[in-house]
C-alpha cells in the first residue's frame, strides 16, 4: 500500500469509472487505484461470475426467472487488493474462467434483468462501505449513475470507436481485427439497452484516450482525482 505521505489523497474516496467496452476502464483504473494506494472493485466480474455459474448449472440465460432463482445460491467473492485480485464462486477460483468465450456471451443477457442488477449493485455498495483502504475506484456499467451516483469522483472513460478496437484486437490473440470490431458493435448494441455509456451524465467528468497512451490515461484519470478533491477542500 502506498505510504501516506505519498498518497496525494487522504479519506476516504469513492472514485467511480464507467466507459464503452475496450475503453480501458479495467486495467486504468486497477493502475490508478494502485498508484493511489486504494482498493479497486471490477463489477462486471460479478456478472461475468453469475453468468460462469447460470452456465456451470446448465441453465437457461435469457430464462429471466431461472436466473433470478439461482442469485439465492450464488456465493460471490472478490479482492478489492489490486495487486492480488481474484474472483471466486463457492470453492472454485473463477478469475479465469469467467473471460472465456462461453461465459463472455450471455454476460448482456443475464445483465438486462433488473433484479439482478439490483441484488449485483447492493452488493458493490456493501464492497465499497467496508473498504479498508482510503478509498477505492470502482469501474464497471452504469457504475456513475446507478451504482455510485454521490461518489466523490466521476469519470466517463471513453476512446473512439477505432482506437477501441486496435486496443482490444492487441489484448486477444488469433483475433483479426474486423472479428474484434464485430463483438464491439454487439456489445456496444446490448449494453445501450440498458444503460447509456456514451454520454457523461450530469457531474461526471470525461476522460477521452483516444489519443493518449496507457500511462497518460491514468495520469489523466488521477488529474481528476486530485481536481475534485482540491475543489471539494475549497468549499469545506
Amino acid at each position: 500500500m502506498t505510504d501516506a505521505n505519498q498518497n496525494p489523497l487522504v479519506g476516504t474516496t469513492v472514485v467511480a469509472v464507467d466507459g464503452p467496452a475496450g475503453s480501458g476502464k479495467s486495467s486504468v483504473s486497477k493502475a490508478s487505484a494502485r498508484r493511489l494506494g486504494f482498493a479497486y472493485l471490477d463489477t462486471g466480474a460479478a456478472y461475468r461470475a453469475l453468468s460462469w455459474f447460470v452456465v456451470q448449472r446448465q441453465l437457461d440465460p435469457t430464462d429471466s426467472a431461472a436466473v433470478i432463482d439461482a442469485l439465492s445460491d450464488f456465493d460471490y467473492r472478490i479482492g478489492t487488493d489490486p495487486d492480488g485480485y481474484h474472483v471466486l464462486v463457492g470453492s472454485h477460483d473463477v478469475t479465469e474462467a469467467i473471460r472465456e468465450p462461453g461465459v463472455t456471451a450471455v454476460v448482456s443477457a443475464i445483465a438486462r434483468v433488473p433484479e439482478v442488477r439490483t441484488h449485483l449493485t447492493e452488493l458493490f455498495r456493501d464492497i465499497m462501505r467496508h473498504t479498508e483502504r482510503p478509498g477505492i475506484v470502482v469501474e464497471g456499467r452504469d457504475i456513475t449513475t446507478v451504482v455510485a451516483p454521490d461518489a466523490d469522483v466521476r469519470i466517463l472513460l471513453t476512446a473512439s470507436e477505432e482506437a477501441r478496437i486496435a486496443r482490444r484486437s492487441a489484448e486477444l490473440v488469433g483475433q483479426t481485427p474486423d472479428n474484434v470490431g464485430e463483438q464491439l458493435h454487439r456489445r456496444d448494441k446490448a449494453d445501450s439497452q440498458v444503460v447509456d455509456f456514451m454520454n457523461a451524465a450530469d457531474g461526471v467528468t470525461t476522460v477521452d484516450s483516444t489519443e493518449l497512451d496507457f500511462d497518460q490515461t491514468v495520469d489523466a484519470v488521477i488529474a481528476v482525482v486530485q481536481q475534485q478533491r482540491d475543489t471539494r477542500d475549497a468549499h469545506v
